[in-house]
């Protein structure tokens, strides 16, 4: 279900720039006046979506209960003031708890590092393609490279289910996260090298960046299961706000980094802790799946063979030495 869902979210990201980025070819005034009609009628479907969902699901017709109040306290009686921070108190103290939670749990390094990808300016998004627009891509050539990035991130979701079925997501997040690391390394180390050349420097990172899209969207799959699989019932709620709160988080921080670097020719940059943070992220899950299994490389079984031959014939080699004596 997790993969059908993203695959929807993805295919709907795969077509509609490409839609968008068709028209404005056309008409830049009729693309606005296009994506204006379409969010104004996506709200329709949506309310009728919660009110469906409202009417099915009874629980959620349920008042909610206030808390009891002490003998002889009225609300009155307490001010506007009080009742704030008395609020307030709350909020930090249950924010506090949640954040505790979420640190000591043991899916806490899975969930961290998927949450600090998102500090990054290598996504295709408005910092990204401003970036592109200043080297010499024009809105046609943006609108393909963001296709092709989306039809990896398409082609991840049946990806990361197959190779969960053989390997187990644990594993196959190592994996994807490899994966992930590699290209955008391979196409910042091109982008660094040919900086003299705008549109081969620029090339080549959009050329990492795509192809990393497949190890980011097939990770993100795989941290998914094993929060989900791995978190309590009761505490999915929390812990998944929280999880929420450090995204955002990171998020704000990736926005922060071209405000510091707001000039094109220093793109390279927040482009460099982009590359750092999904380092860090990488490294934060072998970290946890060297503490789950053990190890990190799983040799084959021939390999794991000859290791336990070799190491038997030592024994019996030292056995038969002391024998001699």
């Amino acid at each position: 279900m997790n993969a059908q869902m993203r695959r929807i979210d993805l295919v709907c990201k795969l077509l509609g720039p490409l839609f968008i980025a068709l028209i404005d070819g056309i008409s830049t005034e009729t693309a606005i006046m296009v994506n204006l009609g379409m969010n104004v009628c996506s709200v329709v479907v949506e309310y009728y979506s919660i009110a469906k969902v409202y009417d099915e699901v009874p629980k959620l017709q349920e008042a909610k209960k206030s808390p009891p109040r002490p003998h002889g306290e009225e609300p009155a009686q307490q001010s506007f003031f009080v009742r704030g921070c008395s609020a307030v108190c709350q909020g930090v103290r249950q924010t506090l708890k949640d954040f505790g939670f979420y640190f000591r749990h043991r899916v806490f390094l899975p969930s961290f590092a998927g949450a600090l990808l998102y500090l990054t300016v290598l996504s295709f998004s408005g910092q990204m393609v401003t970036w592109l627009l200043s080297t010499g891509y024009d809105s046609t050539q943006v609108a393909v490279t963001r296709t092709l990035a989306v039809v990896f991130e398409v082609l991840a979701t049946w990806v990361a289910p197959w190779l969960m079925e053989r390997i187990g997501p644990t594993r196959a997040g190592l994996w994807l996260a490899s994966w992930q690391i590699t290209c955008l390394a391979g196409g910042f180390a091109i982008f660094w090298h040919f900086a003299s050349q705008p549109v081969l420097s620029a090339s080549g990172l959009v050329g990492g960046v795509i192809l990393s899209r497949l190890g980011l969207r097939g990770f993100d799959l795989c941290a998914q299961i094993l929060v989900q699989e791995g978190i309590e019932a009761e505490a999915r709620g929390s812990f998944s706000s929280t999880e929420a709160a450090w995204q955002n988080l990171f998020e704000i921080c990736s926005y922060i980094s071209t405000i510091i670097f707001s000039r094109p020719d220093q793109f390279k940059w927040p482009a460099l802790i982009s590359v750092i943070s999904v380092g860090i992220a990488g490294l934060l899950y072998a970290i946890f799946v060297r503490i789950q299994r053990g190890h990190l490389l799983h040799l084959p079984s021939c390999f794991a063979h000859d290791r336990l031959h070799r190491s038997g014939q030592r024994a019996l080699d030292r056995i038969s030495s002391f024998s001699d004596m």
